[in-house]
């Protein structure tokens, strides 16, 4: 069993940053695969980014790639979603997840004004 709660989301202006982070704990974190997703109001959960249990190895959505970095610290048992360059389209509830077991956090609210 893993537990993952989300932080950092808020209020942001069109072209500002944010970093989200999520916290994990029970299973050996350092094994695992790691996401981010994301849902907007009205529609379909969509993945945002992933990074491999080593760190090593990442990846993005099209629309986020150059904007968004995803990143661990398996010390902290801790992932990092930093978000630059944010658009008013990235608004939506970001998710932590580790899919392969089915484990989802509670999500965070991001909201980009224009």
């Amino acid at each position: 069993q893993v537990q993952l709660v989300e932080s950092g989301g808020g209020l942001v202006q069109a072209g500002g940053s944010l970093r989200l982070s999520c916290a994990a704990s029970g299973r050996a974190f350092s094994s695992l695969v790691m996401a981010w997703f994301r849902q907007a109001p009205g529609k379909d959960r969509d993945f945002v980014a992933s990074i491999s249990s080593d760190g090593l190895s990442t990846s993005y959505a099209d629309s986020v790639k150059g904007r968004f970095t995803i990143s661990r610290d398996n010390a902290k048992n801790a992932v990092y979603l930093q978000m630059n360059s944010l658009k008013p389209e990235d608004t939506a509830v970001y998710y932590c997840a580790v899919t392969f077991y089915g484990y989802w956090g509670q999500g965070t609210q991001v909201t980009v004004s224009s």
